[in-house]
């Protein structure tokens, strides 16, 4: 069993979970606004000295791998990395779709949220990528994914094969709200990410031996990195995340 650290960055939410043996022992996270930079470093002190833990006395580091925002995961990633040199520690990647889905699941089996038919119901964990564009990837009530992650484009056609078939879908994450008029069959559910999604699975992963090479992982953009020019000064190039 181990101690471990993850980090969640990919959307507007900073999150910081520890965890002891699979289960959460602190959490600290941001509403939104992506300071990032300003609340990362803040929130790992806070959750060791809540517990009265020195960062070499952590396990392994678990950080979400993406998709999701090119500035939030480059940050949350580097932080990651960073305290595995310092730490000798190992580096989990968890898929950052699939920690929303196990956030989703943990709410389903506190009656939390509710689902009609779990054993044929699909998970629809979705991270805004700007205008009407989700990151997306579809997962059964196990967590097993039925599809390939996919930058989609969101129409009153989307999942028409879902709903062909008589299969409830529950869609949640940041980019979720695009589809309450687009999508009546949907069901809608205000879940965020948070490093709590990432605490069983990297558990598993720690147990399972699956580390990630510290000095040449990349987390999983999805879509290439674009420059757009400053409103404010159009001389100027500004990254677009």
């Amino acid at each position: 069993m181990a101690r471990i650290l993850s980090i969640e960055t990919g959307t507007e939410v900073c999150s910081v979970a520890l965890a002891q043996d699979g289960v959460m022992i602190s959490l600290r996270e941001s509403g939104g606004g992506r300071a990032y930079a300003n609340n990362l470093g803040v929130y790992i002190d806070e959750v060791l000295r809540e517990n009265d833990l020195d960062a070499d006395e952590l396990d392994a580091v678990a950080v979400g791998g993406g998709p999701g925002s090119y500035t939030g995961l480059r940050i949350g990633v580097s932080t990651a990395k960073g305290l595995c040199y310092a730490l000798g520690k190992p580096l989990i990647a968890v898929d950052s779709l699939k920690a929303l889905a196990n956030i989703a699941m943990e709410e389903y089996e506190a009656g939390i949220i509710d689902l009609d038919n779990p054993e044929t119901a699909l998970l629809a964990p979705m991270i805004d990528a700007r205008r009407m564009e989700v990151y997306t990837r579809l997962f059964d009530t196990k967590l097993t994914a039925v599809n390939e992650t996919q930058a989609h484009i969101l129409t009153a056609d989307s999942f028409a094969d879902v709903f062909a078939a008589g299969r409830e879908l529950l869609v949640f994450g940041n980019g979720a709200q695009k589809c309450a008029d687009l999508l009546p069959q949907a069901k809608l559910a205000r879940i965020a990410s948070s490093a709590r999604g990432l605490v069983t699975l990297a558990e598993a992963a720690y147990q399972a031996g699956e580390f990630v090479d510290t000095a040449y992982y990349e987390p999983f953009y999805l879509k290439d990195f674009v420059v757009t020019r400053s409103k404010r000064n159009p001389l100027a190039a500004a990254p677009k995340a």
